[in-house]
C-alpha cells in the first residue's frame, strides 16, 4: 500500500515500533513517524449534541500531533503519560465520512525533554555521509518509541466528572475517605457520592461534591505479606445530575479506594502506622517484539513473578508505568515508588528554567493520573541527575516543593548516585534513596569490599541528613547459563555472592534507618548498542523472558524470610497462589 508520503506498513498498537519488522533502519529510526487509522463511529455519538466524543492516548513517545479529519486536535510533550481531545464537533461536520485519526509521533530527545539527550552531527566527511547523525543519552535502556499504550474513544454526557480527589486516614477503628468531585460543563449539577465495600454494600454516602465519608468497622488497604487480607478496595461511586434547557444529563463513574495513611519519621515508613520494609525490585516496561507497549500477558506474568519472590514493593523506573499496572498493584497490594521520566539529567544546560517548566508539567499530569492510587506511596522526581552541580540545588528544591504542594499526603524523593556531601538536592526530599554498585562499576571483581563500602555510604547519608534510606539499587550482571567457581564477573554465581553482601550489610543497618532494598532488576532488558551491553543490561535475576537465575532463589528465601519476621503472616502465605 502507497500514499504520497511513501511506503504504509502495518504496525500493532500499542506497541514500540523498533523490533517489529526486520528493517535496521527503523529499529534504530530517530525523528517522525506517522500512524493512521479509520474508524466508524455510532451513529448517536454524531446525531446526539449532548454527548461529548473524546479522543484519548495513553501514552506515544515522545512528541506528538493528533489530528482527525485532517484538522489538528492536540499535541503533547512527553513519552509516558496520557493526553487527550474532545473530538465531537470535528465529527458533526462531516457526519457522512469515517473518523481518520492521525497521530505523528518523534522520539528526538533534547537536552529539555525528559528523559533529555542531544542530536551530534558528524560533520568529518571522510568518516561520514552528509547529515549523519547520533542521538546521545546519558541512560542505560533503549529509547523505544511508538504508541506504547492503547489509543481510545469515549464518550460523555456534556456535563461531566472531569476529576475526582480522594485522601484517606483513620481513627481508631474508623476510616475516613476525604473527596472533592470538579464538574465540567454544568453551572449547577447534584452529586451523589457512594462509598461500597466489596460486597456492594453502601457504607457511606453523601449528597456534596466534596466532604468527608466516615467507615465504620474499616477495612484498611495494607501491603502484601504486611496483612492476610492485602490490597483492600472499596469502591465510590460519584453520579452527576445536571440538566440545561435542553436536556438532562447523567454522568457516573466509579473509583477503587484504599484507605491507608503513610508516614515518614528520621527512622521508619510507617504504612496505617506500622513500620514498613520495602523489598522489592527495579522494573522496566520492555520485553521482545513490543518493546515498551503494554501487553496483558506480559504484566500478569510479572505480577505472579513478584509475588513467588516474596517482593512487596517496586519503584517504575524511570519513568510512569501504565495506568493498568498501577490498578494491579491496587488490587493485589504491591507498593509504589511513583518515578518521572527524570533519568539521564547530566548536563548543566538541562538544570535551565526551560527544563524545569517541562518537569513541573510532567509532575502535574502524573500527580493528577496517579494520585488516588494506595499502592502509590512515594513521588520520584529524578534518577540518578548530576546533583553536584550548582544549579541542582534550586532546581530540586523547586520541583520537590512543587510536589509536595500537589500532594501533601505522600513523601517525596529522588533516587541519587552521588557522593552524600556534595549532593545539592537531599536536603529537601523525605526518604534518600541511593543506587551504588560496589565490586561492579567500583572496585570490579573485588566482592570483599562490599561490606566496607557500604556501611560508609550508609554511615555518611544518615549521618548528614538524618532521614531514612532505600537502597534504591544494588546488582551486578549475570549471563544466564554462564558459570564459575570461584565466582568471577558476569556468572551467575558471581551475582549471588554481591547480593549476599549487601544482604549482610542490610540485615545490620535496617534495624536502624535503612527503610528498604529494592534489587536492580527485575528481569534483563534491552539498552543501546555498545561495548559495555551484549544484547542488553543483565543484571536482572530474571532473563528478559522470565526465566530465572540462581539470584532469583536467593532473593525468593530472603524475601519470604524478611516478611514472615512480622510474624502477621498465616501459614498459606509460605506458598503463595497464583494471582
Amino acid at each position: 500500500m502507497f500514499c504520497q508520503t511513501g511506503p504504509v506498513i502495518d504496525m500493532p498498537v500499542p506497541a514500540s515500533y523498533n523490533d517489529i519488522t526486520q528493517d535496521p533502519t527503523l529499529r534504530d529510526f530517530i525523528g517522525w513517524v506517522w500512524y493512521e487509522r479509520e474508524v466508524t463511529v455510532p451513529d448517536r455519538w454524531i446525531t446526539d449534541e449532548g454527548i461529548r466524543v473524546v479522543l484519548r492516548v495513553g501514552s506515544a513517545h515522545y512528541y506528538s500531533v493528533v489530528w482527525v479529519n485532517g484538522v489538528k486536535v492536540t499535541e503533547h510533550e512527553g513519552g509516558h503519560l496520557p493526553f487527550e481531545a474532545e473530538i465531537g464537533t470535528l465529527l458533526r461536520k462531516e457526519p457522512t465520512i469515517p473518523c481518520r485519526i492521525t497521530i505523528a509521533v518523534n522520539n528526538t530527545l533534547t537536552l529539555h525533554t525528559l528523559p533529555p539527550g542531544s542530536i551530534q552531527y558528524m560533520n568529518d566527511r571522510t568518516m561520514y555521509p552528509d547529515g549523519f547523525f547520533v542521538q546521545n543519552t546519558n541512560f542505560d535502556f533503549y529509547n523505544y518509541a511508538g504508541i506504547h499504550r492503547p489509543v481510545l474513544l469515549y464518550t460523555t454526557p456534556k456535563a461531566y466528572l472531569d476529576d475526582i480527589t480522594v485522601v484517606t486516614d483513620f481513627m481508631d477503628n474508623t476510616g475516613l475517605v476525604r473527596y472533592s468531585v470538579s464538574v465540567q460543563g454544568a453551572a449547577s449539577a447534584t452529586v451523589k457520592v457512594t462509598l461500597m465495600d466489596t460486597g456492594g454494600h453502601c457504607v457511606a454516602s453523601s449528597n456534596e461534591p466534596s466532604g468527608v465519608l466516615k467507615v465504620a468497622d474499616v477495612n484498611l488497604w495494607w501491603p502484601y505479606l504486611m496483612h492476610e487480607n492485602p490490597g483492600y478496595l472499596y469502591s465510590l461511586e460519584i453520579r452527576l445530575m445536571a440538566a440545561d434547557e435542553r436536556s438532562t444529563y447523567e454522568d457516573v463513574y466509579a473509583l477503587p479506594v484504599g484507605i491507608r495513611t503513610v508516614n515518614v519519621t528520621r527512622t521508619q515508613f510507617l504504612i496505617n502506622n506500622k513500620p514498613f520494609y520495602f523489598h522489592g525490585v527495579n522494573k522496566h516496561e520492555d520485553a521482545d517484539i513490543r518493546g515498551k507497549g503494554l501487553d496483558w500477558p506480559l504484566v500478569v506474568k510479572d505480577f505472579n513473578l513478584i509475588k513467588w519472590l516474596g517482593a512487596n514493593s517496586f519503584r517504575t523506573s524511570h519513568y510512569p508505568y501504565a495506568e493498568e499496572i498501577l490498578q494491579m498493584c491496587d488490587r493485589h497490594g504491591i507498593v509504589l515508588i511513583d518515578e518521572s521520566p527524570g533519568v539521564g539529567i547530566k548536563d548543566i544546560r538541562s538544570f535551565g528554567n526551560a527544563s524545569l517548566t517541562h518537569h513541573l508539567a510532567v509532575m502535574d499530569e502524573l500527580v493528577r493520573r496517579d494520585k488516588n492510587h494506595p499502592s502509590v506511596v512515594m513521588w520520584s522526581v529524578a534518577n540518578e541527575p548530576a546533583s553536584e552541580m550548582p544549579p541542582a540545588e534550586n532546581y530540586f528544591k523547586t520541583l520537590i516543593l512543587h510536589t509536595k504542594a500537589l500532594d501533601p499526603t505522600r513523601p517525596v524523593t529522588y533516587v541519587t548516585a552521588s557522593n552524600y556531601a556534595r549532593d545539592k538536592g537531599a536536603p529537601f526530599v523525605d526518604v534518600i534513596c541511593v543506587n551504588s554498585y560496589f565490586s561492579w562499576y567500583h572496585d570490579p571483581g573485588h566482592v570483599e569490599l562490599i561490606s566496607l563500602q557500604l556501611n560508609t555510604q550508609f554511615e555518611d547519608w544518615y549521618g548528614k541528613y538524618k532521614k531514612p534510606i532505600i537502597q534504591s539499587e544494588y546488582g551486578a550482571d549475570a549471563v544466564p547459563g554462564i558459570h564459575n567457581d570461584p565466582p568471577v564477573m558476569f556468572t551467575e554465581e558471581y551475582q549471588k555472592v554481591v547480593l549476599q553482601n549487601y544482604h549482610n550489610v542490610f540485615d545490620q543497618k535496617r534495624k536502624k534507618y535503612v527503610i528498604g532494598e529494592l534489587i536492580w532488576n527485575f528481569a534483563d532488558f534491552m539498552t543501546t548498542q555498545g561495548i559495555a551491553r551484549v544484547v542488553g543490561n543483565k543484571k536482572g535475576i530474571f532473563t528478559r523472558q522470565r526465566q530465572p537465575k540462581a539470584a532469583a532463589f536467593l532473593l525468593k528465601e530472603r524475601y519470604w524470610k524478611l516478611a514472615n519476621e512480622t510474624g502477621t503472616l498465616p501459614l498459606w502465605t509460605k506458598y503463595p497462589c497464583p494471582l
